[in-house]
């Protein structure tokens, strides 16, 4: 009977000591990173030594590499301007009528920085997304460095978009590096340190992911969310501070140019509003062996539905493939049609221009109808989901541009001709309602 208990014995201690010795053991692997013997400055900015502690992680934040393309984005770096020529027009006198890529992602985003035209770069806050240095650069120089001359920045600049960005490097919780999004959500009056982890999943994108500009004379990077997060609510927020990025050459009109306001068009959808994160679809969580990852390979859900979609969505991938180019292909429609029509409204005005006689008033009129209808087509363009995030809201905003930029054309013939268009008549009968939506319809 002892004999037994020690042959059990034995073979038991064998086990073990395979499971702790064998190579590519994936539980052990795990442990082994835990008790590496690795530890990590406040400013690390480097992903391969984050590797050493956390190797599975950095595996696919490795795959950022790979150059992929889905039908309206992806990280080949195209030209926007050979897919939607209307662009030169659009935003002819601005950098971006001369040279507008698609992003190839954020392993590239200091790569990428170097290439543009140094012509259409030259302060510190150009740079405020596109290294992991910038936090220290940051702790080291505060305000002033959105000021400072971008060359000597880029040669601080070791590491594009990793950990550091979004991580604790003590222990290694979500943590906001940006200071931008902490001094939007201030002047809202909201204290960003009580949002909760599934908030967090997106704020650490929006510290990047949104709209912005430059201050005039700080060169301070400021999101203009004061009034709100929509695109009509930041657009009143730019006419309230009388904002403008350049004035058109051809219509003479001061206009803005959208970034890449990714969390607020997402702001409201049905996916936010049911608790999905950034982090769900574009970091969905993965197998590798037996453990379970948020995989750091930041690309579109196009590229790995099944884990992005298929957490929540039965149907099969073919499916859920096909609802999403259903959806962005009417956005791109719509976004077409709007872009040719804001190109209409510039013509006009430029038409116009050239008149005798004409009415600077009522042109001036044409002129602001033309910057709002720009700018909310621009939201769109410029967004990264091509109206996925947020198909509703998308869609309402080209329908606007349209809209706006007609009313422009009437206003810029208006000003030479004299000759004007009756107003559209009320559509809704007020005295009539089933809902109390439209009791109180949205303006």
């Amino acid at each position: 009977m002892k004999s037994r208990k020690y042959v059990l014995l034995f073979w038991s201690a064998l086990f073990l000591f395979l499971i702790a010795y064998t190579p590519g053991c994936t539980l052990l692997q795990g442990q082994q990173a835990e008790r590496a013997p690795v530890e990590l400055g406040e400013f690390e900015s480097d992903p391969a030594v984050w590797g050493r502690l956390y190797p599975d992680h950095y595996d696919s934040y490795l795959q950022n590499y790979n150059i992929s393309r889905t039908e309206y984005g992806g990280s080949d770096k195209y030209s926007k301007l050979e897919r939607e020529p209307l662009l030169r027009i659009i935003f002819n006198g601005f950098g971006f009528s001369k040279e507008y890529n698609e992003d190839r992602g954020h392993i590239y985003s200091l790569e990428d920085i170097k290439m543009i035209d140094p012509a259409r770069k030259s302060v510190g806050t150009c740079i405020t997304c596109k290294t992991s240095d910038f936090k220290e650069m940051y702790h080291n120089y505060g305000d002033e460095v959105y000021a400072m001359p971008i060359t000597d920045l880029l040669e601080q600049s070791q590491h594009p978009v990793s950990c550091l960005d979004c991580h604790n490097p003590e222990t290694n919780e979500l943590v906001i590096t940006r200071p931008a999004l902490i001094e939007a959500f201030e002047r809202q009056g909201r204290d960003i340190t009580e949002a909760t982890r599934n908030e967090m999943r997106s704020l650490v994108c929006a510290q990047c992911h949104v709209e912005y500009y430059f201050e005039a004379d700080t060169k301070k990077l400021v999101f203009p969310w004061d009034r709100g997060v929509k695109a009509d609510e930041i657009y009143a927020y730019f006419e309230e501070i009388g904002f403008s990025d350049w004035v058109h050459p051809d219509s003479q009109t001061p206009v803005l140019k959208a970034q890449h306001p990714d969390w607020e068009l997402n702001q409201g959808s049905v996916h936010q509003q049911n608790g999905v994160s950034c982090s769900d679809c574009h970091m969905p969580y993965v197998r590798v062996g037996s453990m379970k990852i948020s995989s750091h390979w930041w690309t579109s859900p196009m590229h790995n539905i099944q884990e992005s979609c298929g957490a929540c969505h039965r149907q099969s991938e073919d499916y859920l493939k096909e609802r999403i180019l259903y959806t962005q292909r009417r956005v791109y429609d719509q976004m077409m049609h709007a872009q040719q029509a804001v190109t209409g409204a510039i013509q006009a005005i430029a038409q116009a221009m050239e008149q005798e006689n004409v009415n600077e008033n009522t042109l001036n009129e044409a002129r602001a109808l033309h910057r709002e209808a720009q700018w909310y087509v621009d939201f769109i363009s410029s967004e990264n989901s091509m109206g996925f995030h947020n198909p509703q809201e998308a869609l309402r905003i080209l329908a606007d541009s349209q809209r706006i930029a007609g009313k422009a054309r009437v206003k810029a013939l208006e000003s030479f001709t004299g000759q004007s268009l009756p107003d559209l008549p009320e559509p809704r009968n007020p005295g009539f309602y089933t809902t109390q939506e439209d009791r109180n319809p949205p303006q």
